[in-house]
């Protein structure tokens, strides 16, 4: 886990793996977290959601694992400018289809680190990164 934010999910083989961050190049808060990774010396991969792009079955996965009211960035300039109708009655489902079709929608970072899943870089999530001796 990455801490108390942090759930569960992902493969099932144990197997130490590549930290993925998924977010944007010009989020401050995933050049922070790309930064503090390298000064520790920890293996990643950087995930540009927008240049790269998601598929819904990665976010339906996120979605399991955190709820998609964690996953979901509602205070996005995306968000704000949706149509009413595509940001009234969300569930599971819709809100994965939202993502899917707008990808900046997706709060950041998303780490994946084997099983552990993390949204946001906070000090939390940076002492389970340290732990895991990634």
């Amino acid at each position: 886990m990455l801490g108390s934010d942090a759930r569960h999910a992902g493969t099932s083989n144990g197997s130490m793996e590549l930290i993925t961050v998924y977010g944007l190049k010009n989020c401050d808060t995933c050049r922070a977290a790309l930064k503090w990774l390298d000064s520790q010396s920890i293996a990643h991969r950087f995930h540009d959601i927008r240049a790269e792009g998601l598929t819904a079955r990665t976010i339906s996965t996120w979605v399991a694992a955190l709820g998609w009211e964690t996953v979901l960035n509602r205070r996005s300039t995306t968000w704000r400018e949706l149509a009413d109708k595509d940001r009234d009655n969300l569930n599971d489902k819709r809100a994965v289809a939202l993502m899917a079709a707008h990808p900046t929608l997706v709060k950041r970072p998303v780490i994946e680190a084997g099983k552990a899943l993390s949204v946001g870089f906070t000090d939390a999530v940076k002492k389970g990164l340290a732990k895991s001796g990634t």
